[in-house]
C-alpha cells in the first residue's frame, strides 16, 4: 500500500515579479502536480481578464472564497494549489497557513530586482514572456519612496508568514528565484509535495524577461544609489523587542455611568485620579467595571458614538511609582526578595520605611532602573509586572480589542479629561489632589543617571510617544 500524501493541496507564497509564472509552469510539468495561477487576485481568477473558472465566478468567490478551493481540488486528478501575493484575499491566507494539510511553499527574490522587473512590466505591459523574439525593450525610473514601500509590503508579507508557521509548528519549503530552474532543486521541492513525479529538465515555456545588469535597467540609476544608500539595510535603527505580547485586559477596561466615555488604564498611571473624574462626569455617578467582551461590545453598541482613552505617565515618573507602591510597600514580595538578593537592592522593611533616607532611595531606584532593563527585555527570571510593563506593550494590547482613541499625557491631565468632556456635552468635573506617595517623592531624588537609566529601560516607550526628560 502506498504511503499516505502528506498534504491535500499547496499555496505558493510569492509575489509580482518574483519568478511566480515560471515556478508555476515548472509545477505543472510534474505529474499529479496542478497549479491555478492566481486564484484570489482581487481583479480576476487565475489569469488576467478571467471572471469565471470551474464555475465559480468572482461573486461567488468574493462570497465563498473556499468554494473556488474545492473546484479546483475537484477538478484536479492530483495535489492541485494556487499561486498567492500579500495583496490577494486574506481570508484565504489566513485558512491556508493553519491548515496542516496545505503545503506551503514561500518564493522570494531580491526586492531590487522585483521592483526593477515591476517597473519595466508596468512600461511596456509584457507581464509574461514565451518566446525571446517577442520581449519589449524598456526601462524602469527608480523612486526611493515607491521602492522603500515595496519593501516594507514584502517584509510584512514573509513575516506574517514566518510568524504563522512558527506559531502552528510548521514549516515551508523556501524557493529563491535564482533556483527555480535548478532541476535538482525543483525536485527537492516534488520530495516535499510528497508526489512521485520528477523532472528531467526545467520547464523552457517561460523566459527571463530582462537578464541585463540592474544599472542598465535604470534611467536614473545615480539616484538609484543614492536612495539604496538611505535604507537600513541591516535595520541598525531598529530598538530591539524582547517584551511578550500583552492581552487587552478588558476586565480592567472602566465606563462612565453617566457618559458614553471609555478609560482603558495603564497600570503604574494615575489611575485614581482618572477613576474619581470618570466617576463624576456626565447624567449619573458611577462607573461600570469588570466587564467581559461581550459586555464592552454591549456597551459599546449602546453608548455609540463613545469615546476611549488611556494615560500616559512619562517613564521615569512610572517607573518611580511602580517601585514605590510595589517594591517599597512590599505588595510584590517575590520580586522585592530577588531584587534584594541577586540585584543587592538594600531596602528597610515594609513597615519601618521611617529609616529609609533620599539617598537610600535613590540608589535603590537607580538599581531598580537597571533591574527594569534586563525584565523587560526578557533577561531575567522574573515575570514582566503590569506596573512597569512598556506602556507601548500595553497601548498594542488594548489596540487588539478597543484601539484607544485619545492618549492623554499626565502632566496635561486636567486639559486632556476636559476636551474629552467637551467632546461628549458633558462638563468636566475637578480633578482630585494625587495621593500620597510612599517613600520620598521623585523631585527629592531623580539625578540624571536616573533619567538616563530609564531612557534605557523604556527606549520604545520615549521613541513612541516622544518623552523627553522628566520635569517636576
Amino acid at each position: 500500500m502506498p504511503p499516505a500524501r502528506p498534504f491535500d493541496r499547496f499555496i505558493v507564497l510569492a509575489d509580482m515579479r518574483t519568478g511566480s509564472n515560471f515556478l508555476e509552469a515548472n509545477l505543472n510539468a510534474l505529474p499529479g502536480v496542478t497549479c491555478h495561477g492566481e486564484a484570489f487576485n482581487p481583479h480576476f481568477i487565475g489569469k488576467k481578464d478571467r471572471g469565471e473558472y470551474l464555475g465559480i465566478s468572482l461573486d461567488m468567490r468574493e462570497a465563498d472564497p473556499l468554494s473556488l478551493i474545492r473546484a479546483m481540488e475537484a477538478a484536479t486528478d492530483g495535489l492541485s494549489g494556487f499561486r498567492f501575493f500579500h495583496d490577494h484575499d486574506a481570508r484565504v491566507l489566513d485558512r491556508m497557513l493553519a491548515d496542516p494539510r496545505c503545503a506551503k511553499v514561500v518564493l522570494t527574490r531580491n526586492p531590487l530586482e522585483s521592483y526593477v522587473s515591476l517597473k519595466i512590466a508596468q512600461a511596456t505591459g509584457q507581464w509574461k514572456l514565451g518566446d525571446a523574439r517577442r520581449r519589449r525593450e524598456g526601462r524602469a525610473r527608480f523612486d526611493a519612496t515607491e521602492f522603500e514601500a515595496h519593501v516594507a509590503a514584502l517584509q510584512d508579507f514573509q513575516l506574517h508568514i514566518l510568524r504563522a508557521l512558527q506559531t502552528s509548528g510548521q514549516s515551508a519549503f523556501w524557493i529563491g528565484y535564482e533556483d527555480v530552474g535548478d532541476v535538482a532543486v525543483l525536485n527537492g521541492l516534488a520530495a516535499f509535495l510528497g508526489v512521485a513525479g520528477r523532472l528531467e529538465a526545467p520547464d523552457d515555456s517561460v523566459k527571463k524577461q530582462n537578464p541585463e545588469p540592474l544599472e542598465d535597467l535604470v534611467e536614473n540609476s545615480a539616484e538609484m544609489a543614492q536612495g539604496l544608500a538611505r535604507l537600513d539595510r541591516f535595520n541598525l535603527s531598529r530598538t530591539p523587542n524582547f517584551e511578550p505580547r500583552r492581552g487587552a485586559a478588558v476586565p480592567s477596561f472602566v465606563a462612565a455611568a453617566g457618559a458614553p466615555l471609555l478609560y482603558l488604564p495603564i497600570k503604574g498611571g494615575p489611575e485614581a485620579r482618572v477613576r474619581g473624574w470618570l466617576a463624576q462626569v456626565g447624567r449619573a455617578p458611577g462607573l461600570i467595571e469588570g466587564m467581559n467582551q461581550k459586555a464592552l461590545k454591549q456597551w459599546q453598541k449602546a453608548n455609540a458614538p463613545a469615546r476611549s482613552f488611556t494615560v500616559l505617565r512619562h517613564p521615569l515618573a512610572r517607573a518611580h511609582a511602580a517601585f514605590c507602591e510595589r517594591i517599597l510597600s512590599g505588595a510584590a514580595g517575590e520580586v522585592r526578595g530577588v531584587l534584594k538578593r541577586a540585584w543587592k537592592i538594600d531596602l528597610p522593611p515594609p513597615d519601618r520605611l521611617d529609616r529609609l533616607t533620599p539617598e537610600m532611595q535613590a540608589e535603590a531606584f537607580l538599581k531598580f532602573l537597571g533591574f527594569l532593563k534586563g525584565n523587560i527585555a526578557g533577561q531575567t527570571s522574573v515575570r514582566i509586572d503590569a506596573s512597569w510593563a512598556s506602556q507601548l506593550a500595553v497601548v498594542q494590547g488594548f489596540s487588539s480589542q478597543v484601539p484607544p482613541d485619545a492618549l492623554l499625557r499626565e502632566d496635561r491631565l486636567a486639559e486632556g479629561l476636559g476636551f474629552l468632556a467637551a467632546e461628549i456635552g458633558a462638563v468636566s468635573p475637578a480633578l482630585s489632589p494625587e495621593h500620597v506617595q510612599i517613600g520620598h517623592a521623585l523631585a527629592d531624588i531623580a539625578t540624571p543617571e536616573h533619567e538616563a537609566a530609564a531612557q534605557e529601560a523604556y527606549a520604545r516607550d520615549y521613541l513612541a510617544f516622544g518623552f523627553g526628560a522628566w520635569v517636576n
